[in-house]
Protein backbone atom coordinates (compact mmCIF):
# COMPACT_ATOMS: atom_id res chain seq x y z
CA UNK A 1 0.00 0.00 0.00
CA UNK A 2 1.35 3.34 -0.89
CA UNK A 3 0.98 6.85 1.15
CA UNK A 4 -0.30 8.19 -2.22
CA UNK A 5 -3.78 9.94 -2.11
CA UNK A 6 -6.12 7.52 -4.01
CA UNK A 7 -8.51 9.06 -6.63
CA UNK A 8 -11.67 7.67 -8.29
CA UNK A 9 -12.16 7.35 -11.97
CA UNK A 10 -15.91 6.60 -12.07
CA UNK A 11 -17.17 4.95 -15.42
CA UNK A 12 -20.56 6.20 -15.56
CA UNK A 13 -22.60 4.39 -18.09
CA UNK A 14 -23.26 1.13 -18.36
CA UNK A 15 -24.67 0.45 -21.71
CA UNK A 16 -23.73 -2.63 -23.02
CA UNK A 17 -22.14 -1.39 -26.16
CA UNK A 18 -20.42 1.61 -24.22
CA UNK A 19 -16.96 2.89 -24.76
CA UNK A 20 -17.20 4.34 -21.49
CA UNK A 21 -14.81 1.90 -20.37
CA UNK A 22 -11.96 2.38 -22.30
CA UNK A 23 -11.88 6.10 -22.15
CA UNK A 24 -11.94 6.04 -18.35
CA UNK A 25 -8.73 3.54 -18.84
CA UNK A 26 -7.24 6.07 -21.15
CA UNK A 27 -7.67 8.78 -18.57
CA UNK A 28 -6.31 7.18 -15.70
CA UNK A 29 -3.11 5.87 -17.40
CA UNK A 30 -2.66 9.30 -18.63
CA UNK A 31 -3.17 10.79 -15.24
CA UNK A 32 -0.94 7.88 -13.43
CA UNK A 33 1.72 8.96 -15.39
CA UNK A 34 3.94 11.15 -13.80
CA UNK A 35 1.51 11.64 -10.76
CA UNK A 36 1.96 12.07 -7.10
CA UNK A 37 -1.64 10.37 -7.33
CA UNK A 38 -3.23 6.93 -7.26
CA UNK A 39 -5.60 6.80 -9.82
CA UNK A 40 -8.38 3.64 -9.86
CA UNK A 41 -11.43 2.96 -11.78
CA UNK A 42 -14.40 2.19 -10.42
CA UNK A 43 -17.49 0.46 -12.98
CA UNK A 44 -20.84 1.48 -11.36
CA UNK A 45 -21.46 -1.75 -14.05
CA UNK A 46 -19.77 -3.56 -11.88
CA UNK A 47 -21.22 -1.88 -8.78
CA UNK A 48 -24.56 -2.49 -9.86
CA UNK A 49 -26.90 -0.47 -7.33
CA UNK A 50 -30.64 -0.83 -8.27
CA UNK A 51 -32.52 1.89 -8.15
CA UNK A 52 -32.29 4.13 -4.69
CA UNK A 53 -34.04 1.75 -2.24
CA UNK A 54 -32.93 3.26 1.48
CA UNK A 55 -36.15 4.32 2.91
CA UNK A 56 -34.63 7.37 4.46
CA UNK A 57 -32.70 10.10 3.30
CA UNK A 58 -28.47 9.44 2.78
CA UNK A 59 -27.79 12.90 4.72
CA UNK A 60 -28.90 10.38 8.22
CA UNK A 61 -26.24 7.49 6.66
CA UNK A 62 -28.95 5.01 8.54
CA UNK A 63 -28.10 2.63 5.51
CA UNK A 64 -30.36 -0.39 5.53
CA UNK A 65 -29.08 -2.00 2.60
CA UNK A 66 -25.58 -3.81 2.17
CA UNK A 67 -25.31 -2.89 -1.21
CA UNK A 68 -25.46 0.80 -0.07
CA UNK A 69 -23.28 0.31 3.04
CA UNK A 70 -20.83 -1.21 0.51
CA UNK A 71 -21.13 1.61 -1.87
CA UNK A 72 -20.59 4.27 1.25
CA UNK A 73 -17.04 2.08 2.11
CA UNK A 74 -16.03 1.97 -1.23
CA UNK A 75 -16.54 5.82 -1.63
CA UNK A 76 -14.86 7.23 1.37
CA UNK A 77 -12.08 4.79 0.82
CA UNK A 78 -10.67 7.93 -2.20
CA UNK A 79 -9.93 11.33 -1.86
CA UNK A 80 -11.29 12.31 -4.76
CA UNK A 81 -13.03 11.34 -7.97
CA UNK A 82 -12.97 12.03 -11.91
CA UNK A 83 -16.20 11.09 -12.98
CA UNK A 84 -16.26 10.17 -17.02
CA UNK A 85 -19.71 9.56 -18.69
CA UNK A 86 -21.25 10.47 -22.51
CA UNK A 87 -24.04 13.18 -23.07
CA UNK A 88 -27.51 11.35 -23.19
CA UNK A 89 -30.07 13.93 -24.81
CA UNK A 90 -28.19 16.72 -23.48
CA UNK A 91 -27.82 15.19 -19.72
CA UNK A 92 -25.81 12.72 -17.84
CA UNK A 93 -26.71 8.90 -18.09
CA UNK A 94 -29.23 8.05 -15.03
CA UNK A 95 -27.08 5.43 -13.72
CA UNK A 96 -24.82 8.07 -12.19
CA UNK A 97 -26.86 10.14 -10.55
CA UNK A 98 -28.45 6.93 -8.49
CA UNK A 99 -24.97 6.43 -7.50
CA UNK A 100 -24.56 9.55 -6.43
CA UNK A 101 -28.19 9.90 -4.71
CA UNK A 102 -27.48 6.89 -2.80
CA UNK A 103 -24.79 8.76 -0.74
CA UNK A 104 -24.64 12.11 0.91
CA UNK A 105 -22.21 13.16 3.61
CA UNK A 106 -19.63 10.72 1.59
CA UNK A 107 -19.14 13.54 -1.20
CA UNK A 108 -18.67 16.21 0.85
CA UNK A 109 -15.41 18.70 0.40
CA UNK A 110 -13.91 16.03 -2.15
CA UNK A 111 -12.43 17.14 -5.23
CA UNK A 112 -13.68 16.24 -8.21
CA UNK A 113 -13.65 17.09 -12.32
CA UNK A 114 -15.54 15.60 -15.14
CA UNK A 115 -13.97 13.64 -18.26
CA UNK A 116 -17.36 14.54 -20.47
CA UNK A 117 -17.48 12.86 -24.11
CA UNK A 118 -20.14 13.11 -27.00
CA UNK A 119 -20.28 14.53 -30.19
CA UNK A 120 -19.99 18.54 -29.29
CA UNK A 121 -17.50 17.26 -25.97
CA UNK A 122 -20.82 16.81 -23.78
CA UNK A 123 -20.86 20.34 -21.95
CA UNK A 124 -24.48 20.64 -21.69
CA UNK A 125 -24.18 17.20 -19.74
CA UNK A 126 -21.27 19.02 -17.49
CA UNK A 127 -23.06 21.89 -16.77
CA UNK A 128 -26.04 19.70 -15.34
CA UNK A 129 -23.38 17.52 -13.74
CA UNK A 130 -21.38 19.89 -11.94
CA UNK A 131 -24.50 21.53 -10.22
CA UNK A 132 -25.35 18.10 -8.78
CA UNK A 133 -21.43 18.26 -7.75
CA UNK A 134 -22.04 21.59 -5.76
CA UNK A 135 -25.19 20.15 -4.54
CA UNK A 136 -23.31 17.29 -2.74
CA UNK A 137 -20.86 19.94 -1.44
CA UNK A 138 -17.89 18.76 -3.37
CA UNK A 139 -14.86 20.88 -4.69
CA UNK A 140 -15.35 21.13 -8.04
CA UNK A 141 -11.77 21.81 -9.78
CA UNK A 142 -11.67 24.55 -12.54
CA UNK A 143 -11.15 22.13 -15.50
CA UNK A 144 -12.65 19.49 -16.76
CA UNK A 145 -12.25 17.70 -20.30
CA UNK A 146 -15.26 17.86 -23.29
CA UNK A 147 -13.80 15.44 -25.88
CA UNK A 148 -15.24 15.44 -29.13
CA UNK A 149 -16.25 11.99 -30.21
CA UNK A 150 -17.54 11.79 -33.93
CA UNK A 151 -19.68 8.87 -35.61
CA UNK A 152 -16.13 8.74 -38.08
CA UNK A 153 -14.00 7.93 -34.80
CA UNK A 154 -16.62 4.81 -34.33
CA UNK A 155 -16.96 1.57 -35.94
CA UNK A 156 -19.96 -0.41 -37.10
CA UNK A 157 -20.21 -1.79 -33.86
CA UNK A 158 -19.90 1.69 -31.96
CA UNK A 159 -16.34 1.08 -30.58
CA UNK A 160 -14.06 3.59 -31.10
CA UNK A 161 -11.49 3.00 -33.90
CA UNK A 162 -8.71 4.58 -32.34
CA UNK A 163 -8.92 5.31 -28.62
CA UNK A 164 -5.38 6.81 -28.31
CA UNK A 165 -5.89 9.26 -31.47
CA UNK A 166 -9.30 10.37 -30.63
CA UNK A 167 -8.66 11.16 -27.03
CA UNK A 168 -4.96 12.64 -27.26
CA UNK A 169 -6.25 16.37 -27.76
CA UNK A 170 -7.71 15.77 -24.50
CA UNK A 171 -4.19 14.77 -22.64
CA UNK A 172 -3.03 18.80 -21.62
CA UNK A 173 -5.98 19.35 -19.72
CA UNK A 174 -6.44 15.46 -17.99
CA UNK A 175 -2.22 16.79 -16.85
CA UNK A 176 -4.04 19.44 -15.34
CA UNK A 177 -6.80 18.52 -13.89
CA UNK A 178 -4.01 16.04 -12.25
CA UNK A 179 -2.43 19.47 -10.93
CA UNK A 180 -5.39 20.70 -9.62
CA UNK A 181 -6.89 17.56 -7.65
CA UNK A 182 -2.67 17.75 -5.96
CA UNK A 183 -3.21 20.97 -4.76
CA UNK A 184 -7.08 20.81 -3.81
CA UNK A 185 -5.91 17.39 -1.77
CA UNK A 186 -2.41 19.45 -0.31
CA UNK A 187 -4.71 22.59 0.52
CA UNK A 188 -7.14 20.09 2.76
CA UNK A 189 -4.35 18.63 4.68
Amino acid sequence: MTGKKRIAVVIGSTRPTRICGGIAAWARDSLQKDSDLDYDLIDLAEIALPFLDEPVKAALQQYEHEHTRAWSKLVQSYHGFLFVFPQYNWGYPGVLKNALDYLYREWHDHPASLLTYGTRGGGKAAEQFISILHGLHMRVLDTHVEAVITDQDVDDDWQLRDLDSTLRPNRAQLRKIDEEMAEALSDSQ
